[in-house]
């Protein structure tokens, strides 16, 4: 059973009227966290798809590139997009829903910050609203300057890009503090642990852009170091 159709008790509530702030408060107690995951994403994404003051075309195919969506499952995921478009509810009572549903457990959060700005960046253009909006959301989510300048440094091609900060580490770090944290950051962007930790199988795709910056900021240390 696909992911989208686990979500028919949750589109059966906002069916009801219930609005997604309440459908949030119900998936914490869930323990499908891959549902929970995905309707974070497309309420926080179509609440930025319009940041700029415009939805695009690209922001909605980027969105259709951070999941894999079958043609028979695109109705349900669409309706959920057009009501968290449509919800009164600003963006921030949103994202304080999903940081409680995932209390301490951070990592689901750094997957979601990551499929937003995939979503941003759609149209090859960083906007400035974009960039408040994706900074208060990291701000509720408790990530600190340099986890939201680590994850913007992979998707915003004129964003600063500093190897330490992707690697998560003080710019004096040691060779072997640099290369035990690489290999913690790998280990855990494997798909399985991704999926472990509650990413559906149809959003694995966001880990392929992380490796990417993960490798490339070890390669930087290296070379910087030789």
């Amino acid at each position: 059973m696909s992911i989208w159709s686990r979500m028919a008790d949750a589109i059966a509530a906002l069916a009801k009227g219930e609005g997604l702030s309440a459908v949030f408060e119900k998936l914490r107690a869930s323990p499908d966290r891959t549902v929970a995951f995905a309707i974070a994403v497309i309420a926080l994404g179509a609440k930025m798809a319009k940041a700029d003051g415009l939805v695009t075309k690209d922001e909605v195919v980027a969105f259709r590139e951070v999941f894999l969506i079958p043609p028979e499952e695109e109705a349900n995921a669409a309706r959920v997009f057009n009501l968290a478009r449509q919800d009164v509810a600003g963006f921030d009572i949103y994202a304080r829903r999903i940081k409680a549903m995932y209390a301490d457990d951070d990592a689901p959060l750094c997957d979601l910050m990551e499929g937003l700005f995939h979503i941003a960046m759609a149209d090859g253009q960083y906007h400035r609203n974009e960039d408040a909006f994706l900074r208060e959301v990291s701000d509720i989510f408790g990530f600190d300057e340099r986890r939201f300048r680590s994850i913007r440094a992979q998707f915003v091609t004129e964003a600063e890009r500093d190897p330490y900060d992707v690697l998560g580490l003080e710019p004096s770090a040691s060779m072997d503090e640099a290369r035990a944290a690489w290999r913690k950051l790998v280990r855990e962007t494997h798909p399985d642990r991704m999926m472990a930790r509650g990413i559906p199988e149809e959003a694995i795709k966001l880990a392929e852009r992380r490796m990417v910056a993960i490798n490339r900021a070890w390669e930087d240390i290296q070379r910087s170091a030789a």
